[in-house]
């Protein structure tokens, strides 16, 4: 695993709670030491007004097996765990960054006793910022295997309207269908692209 990634895996874990409000026992959640299902992520910007003030992006897991993890209490429901891993973007042009995750970085382990808990990767997600709004397309678990190219497009004045009179931060998702911008003639759009390319070691 590369040094960038080593010194920025930082779990960010959910807490399990009842329905009552008590917390239950995180468990220890590992890494896996040795990774190797690896997924270049390139990211290319396409028309936007200007410059982004930061970019970065994260990585979201979460344990597909449900059956791994015991109930809550009262409610009887599963709340499997999740972690976020920060994605490290290198610029490589004006309008074009790349960035590495793994698929199998976290580590299935029998957590509760209950079973061998499987993570998997739910998406890979961007975070370009201008002033206090905060651009985030993502390419999601289906498209990352396939090896897919998710286009998500924004208007200018997510861009440009980026300055809130309150200091809050605005999280703007965009939308992939180009078409739910009507009308479909409108040139006012610009598109951030998400491209996975796997490069297993």
């Amino acid at each position: 695993m590369s040094k960038r990634l080593t010194s920025s895996l930082i779990l960010s874990l959910a807490l399990i709670t009842s329905a009552c409000g008590s917390p239950m026992k995180t468990p220890d959640i590992k890494q896996n030491p040795h990774p190797k299902m690896r997924y270049e992520i390139t990211m290319t910007i396409q028309g936007a007004p200007g410059p982004f003030d930061s970019i970065s992006g994260f990585v979201q897991y979460k344990v597909s097996n449900g059956h791994c993890v015991p109930l809550t209490p009262i409610s009887g429901a599963t709340l499997p765990p999740e972690s976020r891993i920060p994605i490290s973007f290198t610029r490589v042009s004006d309008n074009l960054y790349k960035g590495d995750i793994y698929a199998d970085l976290m580590q299935d382990e029998d957590y509760y006793g209950l079973g061998v808990c499987h993570w998997s990767v739910v998406a890979a997600s961007a975070d370009l910022k201008i002033k206090t709004a905060a651009l985030s397309p993502a390419i999601f678990h289906d498209d990352i295997v396939a090896q897919k190219s998710v286009a998500t497009f924004f208007v200018n004045s997510d861009y440009l309207d980026s300055d809130s009179a309150n200091g809050e931060e605005r999280v703007v998702s965009g939308n992939t269908n180009r078409a739910f911008y009507l009308p479909t003639s409108r040139t006012d759009l610009f598109s951030i692209s998400l491209t996975a390319k796997e490069d297993f070691q």
